[in-house]
């Protein structure tokens, strides 16, 4: 046995693993031992492999939980590896938002430093902000959208959280977190739910086109500051509106279109859509554009 086998201190000296670290491996299960005659521990030549590999892997920050995956044969070293880079990615993004909001508090002026402070501590971290954007748009704004359309919604209206976001980002993003959890918005987006067929012919008309020629067409104008009123555009976008209702362009149709609009013209969406342009970098947003035309619809209305 001792000719094909190995001591415990020679298998520490041959992986660089302190004898008592070996120890701990085997009481674990991850390095399989023998017992001699004597009662001491005796080791296969593949244990050698076996612990550099988990020596190794130890040394980049894996678990015990990951390394016995790969050990074991369920996951590879490429695999466990992009795991674990991916939690240190998630890691590294936590600690730079929380970075941004300390400096955010930081800087705040005096007056202001409690309110921020509030704001900021309601948030947590980006991917909880995150969370709670796409939770109001997908269950209380977009419902009764198919996946795909509702997918594509969502992409515009919630923006990524930056990965090395600046202090004024930070307070951009939590206030949007503020703007959707106002229960008042909240009923005016259920009061539109509530109508179910126009709820969804209006998210369905919304998505038209890659969401909405009009919207996009209407960002020239928002940009240049133009006065919103009737126009080609606006009736373009009351056409999409109105097919996807099967009915016609009409007064009576507009000012229903109007009503059913309510919540998108609420100044609490408004500052919603230009924040994310705070976060994005954007210098007009699609809501934005949205609300223009939805303002060139009120006065042809009036």
């Amino acid at each position: 046995m001792r000719e094909e086998t190995l001591s415990i201190g020679e298998l520490a000296r041959r992986t660089g693993v302190p004898v008592r670290t070996v120890r701990f491996y085997c009481d674990e299960g991850f390095v399989e031992s023998v017992r001699s005659g004597g009662g001491h521990r005796r080791f296969g030549p593949e244990a050698v492999d076996r612990l550099t590999l988990l020596r190794r892997l130890r040394a980049l920050g894996l678990g015990l939980a990951a390394i016995e995956s790969v050990l074991g044969g369920q996951r590879s070293v490429a695999e466990a590896a992009a795991r674990e880079r991916a939690r240190v990615e998630g890691e590294l993004a936590a600690l730079a938002w929380r970075r941004a909001s300390l400096s955010a508090v930081e800087r705040a002026a005096p007056a202001e430093r409690a309110a921020r402070l509030e704001l900021l501590a309601a948030v947590g971290d980006g991917r909880a902000a995150r969370d709670a954007l796409e939770s109001f748009w997908s269950r209380l704004v977009l419902p009764s959208l198919p996946g795909r359309d509702a997918d594509m919604v969502i992409s515009v209206s919630v923006p990524a959280p930056p990965e090395d976001p600046t202090p004024e980002q930070v307070v951009a993003y939590a206030a949007l977190v503020a703007i959707v959890g106002d229960e008042r918005l909240r009923r005016l987006v259920r009061a539109r739910s509530r109508d179910r067929s126009a709820s969804v012919a209006y998210q369905r008309a919304l998505v038209a086109d890659g969401f909405g020629v009009a919207l996009k067409l209407a960002l020239p104008r928002v940009r240049a500051g133009e006065r919103p009123g009737p126009g080609p555009l606006l009736d373009r976008f009351v056409a999409v509106h109105a097919a996807a209702r099967g009915t016609g362009d009409s007064p009576v149709f507009r000012r229903e279109l109007l009503r059913a609009a309510a919540a998108d013209r609420a100044p609490g969406l408004r500052r919603y859509w230009r924040l994310v342009g705070d976060v994005t970098g954007e210098d007009v947003t699609l809501g934005e554009g949205h609300a223009w035309l939805l303002d060139a619809l009120d006065r042809a209305v009036a």
